[in-house]
């Protein structure tokens, strides 16, 4: 038989470290509520000179999205307050228990903070390279020969892909001048 609180009890996500311990989802509908105002602002104070053509201006879409990502914030927090907690991961080749993998994220996160800054003065094919390989690293792979390879080909065919086929221009650098 289970017993309703005393007055002087008090439940344990306020015991135990405040309204945020224990509902994660707080936190990602205080980042759906961010997101959301940033849409709006930036959306109503668009200026500039835009062509119009029928009854949508360039200003609805980006309106309709930064008020329906405030409104499934709010939604989600009163559902989250109220109790409603999301629903552990089920899938079966994950362990639930394991640790996150700071290592691995923190290596992407350089790799492609690396990418960032080298793209401009080394152009996208050896940018890409060392994005793709890095990446490879990041995530396990330790062949020497054969995922500098991949990255190479893999880079230079995303780049004539997308200069050649598309038509978007990315930074050829020093690598293109001498081809």
């Amino acid at each position: 038989m289970t017993t309703a609180p005393t007055p002087t009890e008090t439940p344990a996500p306020e015991r135990n470290g405040g309204l945020l311990r224990g509902r994660p989802e707080l936190g990602v509908s205080l980042l759906l509520l961010v997101l959301g105002v940033l849409v709006l602002t930036d959306a109503l104070t668009m200026d500039g000179e835009f062509t119009q053509r029928g009854p949508v201006g360039p200003q609805t879409v980006p309106l309709i999205v930064g008020a329906l990502l405030a409104v499934v914030a709010v939604l989600l927090a009163v559902d989250v307050l109220r109790g409603g907690r999301g629903e552990a991961e089920g899938g079966e080749d994950i362990d639930l228990a394991a640790p996150g993998d700071w290592r691995t994220v923190l290596l992407l996160a350089a790799v492609l903070l690396g990418n960032a800054v080298l793209i401009e003065p080394l152009g996208f094919p050896l940018s890409g390279a060392l994005l793709f390989w890095g990446a490879a690293y990041a995530l396990g792979s330790r062949n020497t020969v054969r995922d500098p390879l991949i990255a190479a080909v893999l880079s230079v065919v995303t780049f004539l892909v997308f200069n050649n086929l598309l038509g978007v221009a990315l930074p050829g650098g020093p690598l293109m001048k001498v081809l």
